[in-house]
């Protein structure tokens, strides 16, 4: 009876292909510009309440209190994480260009293929 009514040429399930696209980048803006301000007002959540809570506990406040739902929870967190880590540490560390990351050693690891790694 409601295929005589709503009939498929009216209302297609299925979009071009080039409205499909549209509609992805459009969707994907959306999720990011809500990622965002999640993030933002998370800071100001950790600023306002910084000297009643810890950083982590007033993160975790601001997601439940907001019902941030889990995988945009994970992302909101982990931005905020970011910033904050940003901003903790020192500036002369960024300045001088040093990588965080610990150094990679070749010639151990050449030598782990030869078995010649001297133990300490």
């Amino acid at each position: 009876m409601l295929e005589n009514f709503l009939p498929e040429s009216l209302f297609p399930r299925k979009l071009a292909p080039a409205a499909e696209r549209r509609m992805r980048l459009a969707q994907a803006r959306a999720e990011e510009a809500l990622v965002r301000t999640h993030v933002e007002n998370a800071l100001t959540f950790v600023d306002a309440l910084a000297e009643e809570m810890a950083f982590d506990r007033a993160i975790d406040t601001y997601i439940r209190e907001m019902s941030v739902p889990e995988p945009l929870a994970s992302v909101v967190v982990t931005r905020v994480l970011v910033v904050l880590g940003r901003e903790l540490l020192p500036a002369r560390r960024e300045e001088k260009g040093d990588d965080l990351r610990p150094r990679l050693r070749l010639t151990e690891a050449s030598g782990a293929k030869t078995g010649t790694i001297r133990r300490a």
